[in-house]
């Protein structure tokens, strides 16, 4: 068994002395102690040196992505015949066995043969020592590193993403000091302010001011318009603002400095970022301008991480947060991020700029694919792709090819919708429609032979009216039409003439008279109907009234038969109390009659008892005391009996009482 082992300075083949020890891969480790173990398991059969560091580096290169190179190949042909080849990269090794027919071997046990042989690698390679392995290992990382970085100049988007960060802040340190420079002078002159909008402007013209007393005997004409300097000047003179000292002065005019030469720097800064983004990325500059383009390179990483996303993805770059809120919240989605602030999105209106910002984000994927990945350098692609955007943004505007809708085959049916519709200088489709002056006859004969509408006989209750403007006079008999054509003669012309004037007057008279006289029955019957509604209505009034009364009575005469009913209840009631006491008085009577008769009954049984006659009589009370007692309770017991009685009887004529 052999094996493959890659160094920095070529390509060297070990051959396995003892292949058993393979199998204890916990206690090789063990062997490769030192060099006379390792030399025991492992000895050198082949080594294929680099001739220079390029053919090092493109043997590294080669090696990372799993190919071999010709030297490897060559090698490897001529020493590996009918042997097994041990190696660190499984994918190198199907590579190597498709290619060369070796079988090759990738397990736990090689790993850790490659180990052994890294840590013994100076003592087992005759001639290589470490003073010239270590720089040569650190001269091929270093190659290699360069390698990965793909240097090219004229595909550096690292340059634009830098230069568009550095011109975001420069436009938000511009607006602070320019603000600062406005609110600092305005203690001094604050109507300049109001008279000079622009910062750049206002900087210049602090700084050649200075004190605002001097602005009448300064010229600003380099700097600001003649109407602009006119009404400087004049505010100068009657303006409100404090005076301040000369070395205040000199702090404002050299932060004015600061401000201009950070405008410079800016203008600056913004060609070179525009000649860049041509060269990077013409057909994204063509379709969303230097800024955007720059913007989403920026957001992206890069202009190849850019060129994978889909057009979805691109309409929305700069829109994450809001499309995550959305989301949770389940709101609608963002239309566009970034990509707002495109010319063509700018002069879609509002109801298009969503169809507008997702047709030019689909067009900029392509366009970032192209100038990622192609090899041409112009912007034909996004020239083209924009005039399309800008034809798609007028038909959804203005609507000019009128309404299309995709057939079967993918082609729009566009419907004509003017006939007469202009081409080329004033020139017509259709020729222009002219009077025919013999089509009147045809008119009046067409008019005649219309039939005439019957006569309604049996009547309507509510005839239409008819509008004088839609009757048409009575024309002329085909006789006199014949007459007239051939014209027999000027005086039977002219008397026809008279005569079929008479007749239409008359008609008009006489429709006139009629007309009036339907619309007068009309008024009449309109008057007839409303004056019946309102007798209906009176009735209905009284009707109703009446019913109320009624109802009224009956509820009166329902609550005095109820009261009536009341009383004869209370006045029973009272008269069974009555009785009821008077047979309680007449049974106490009875009772204490009964008492005495019963006391002298004792005394005369009993004459001779002396002691105990006392003690029994007192005996005999007690008795009777308890007897009278539950006479009295049974008694009232009855009463209450009674009254609940009563009760119930009320209960019972409240519920057959009628409710109302």
């Amino acid at each position: 068994m052999l094996v493959l082992f890659e160094t920095p300075a070529g390509f060297a083949l070990f051959k396995v002395l003892d292949e058993g020890k393979l199998s204890r891969v916990e206690d090789l480790w063990k062997d490769f102690a030192n060099s006379e173990s390792a030399r025991k398991v492992v000895q050198l059969k082949a080594f294929s040196k680099f001739e220079n560091t390029t053919e090092a580096l493109s043997a590294a290169t080669l090696l990372i992505d799993s190919k071999p190179t010709k030297m490897l190949r060559k090698f490897l042909r001529s020493h590996c015949d009918g042997e097994t080849l041990g190696v660190s990269d499984s994918k190198l090794g199907n590579a190597i066995k498709e290619k060369l027919k070796i079988e090759c071997v990738h397990d736990n046990s090689v790993m850790e043969l490659m180990r052994g042989l890294r840590n013994q690698l100076t003592e087992l390679i005759s001639g290589l020592g470490v003073q010239d392995l270590a720089p040569m290992s650190l001269g091929l990382s270093h190659s290699l590193s360069r390698y990965k970085l793909k240097f090219s100049p004229d595909k550096v988007d690292t340059m634009i993403i830098q230069a568009i960060g550095l011109l975001d802040d420069l436009d938000k340190e511009l607006n602070t000091y320019a603000m600062r420079v406005r609110e600092w002078y305005g203690w001094h002159f604050p109507e300049l302010a109001r008279i000079v909008q622009d910062n750049i402007q206002y900087a210049k013209a602090v700084k050649l001011m200075g004190n605002r007393a001097n602005a009448v005997n300064l010229d600003f004409s380099e700097v600001l318009q003649e109407e602009v300097e006119a009404e400087l000047k004049e505010a100068a003179v009657i303006s409100m603002g404090t005076e301040v000292s000369d070395i205040d002065l000199e702090n404002i005019s050299e932060l004015c400095d600061q401000v201009l030469s950070l405008s410079e720097y800016r203008s600056k800064l913004y060609d070179y970022l525009r000649s860049r983004m041509n060269t990077i990325a013409p057909n994204l500059t063509a379709l969303v301008g230097e800024l955007v383009g720059a913007r989403l390179i920026a957001h992206g990483g890069s202009l190849l991480n850019l060129s994978k996303q889909p057009g979805s993805t691109i309409q929305i770059l700069g829109a994450e947060k809001a499309l995550f809120s959305a989301l949770k919240t389940k709101h609608a989605t963002p239309k566009y991020g970034l990509i707002f602030h495109a010319s063509l999105v700018g002069q879609a209106a509002p109801k298009l700029k969503g169809k507008i910002s997702r047709s030019l984000a689909a067009k900029a994927a392509l366009a970032i694919r192209y100038d990622a990945l192609a090899d041409n350098q112009d912007n034909s692609m996004g020239l083209e792709n924009r005039a399309k955007l800008e034809t798609r943004l007028r038909v959804l505007e203005g609507r000019e090819l009128g309404h299309s809708a995709g057939s079967i085959r993918g082609k729009p049916k566009i419907e004509v919708y003017d006939k007469d519709r202009k081409k080329g200088a004033g020139a017509l489709i259709t020729p222009a429609k002219t009077y025919n002056p013999s089509s009147d006859v045809v008119l009046w004969r067409a008019e005649e032979s219309k039939p005439e509408k019957p006569i309604n006989v049996q009547g309507e209750n509510h005839p239409k009216k008819i509008k004088l403007e839609e009757v048409e006079p009575a024309g002329p008999t085909q006789t006199e039409e014949v007459g007239v054509g051939v014209g027999d003669g000027n005086e039977e012309s002219d008397k026809r003439k008279k005569k079929r004037k008479k007749a239409e007057a008359n008609n008009t008279d006489v429709q006139n008279a009629n007309y009036s006289a339907r619309v007068v029955k009309e008024e009449e019957e309109h008057q007839q109907q409303q004056q019946k509604k309102k007798k209906k209505k009176k009735k209905t009034i009284a009707d109703d009234y009446e019913v109320q009364n009624v109802n009224d009575d009956d509820a009166k005469v329902v609550e005095e038969k109820q009261k009536e009913k009341k009383k004869m209840i209370d006045e029973k009631y009272e008269v069974k109390k009555e009785d009821e006491g008077a047979e309680v008085q007449e049974d106490q009577e009875k009772k204490k009659r009964k008492k005495k008769k019963l006391e002298a009954e004792v005394v005369t049984k009993d004459p001779k008892v002396e002691d105990g006659a006392e003690e029994f009589i007192v005996k005999k009370k007690k008795v009777k005391k308890h007897s009278e007692g539950d006479v009295e309770a049974n008694h009232e017991a009855n009463e209450q009996g009674e009254t609940g009685k009563s009760s119930n009887k009320k209960d019972k004529k409240k519920k057959e009482k009628p409710l109302h």
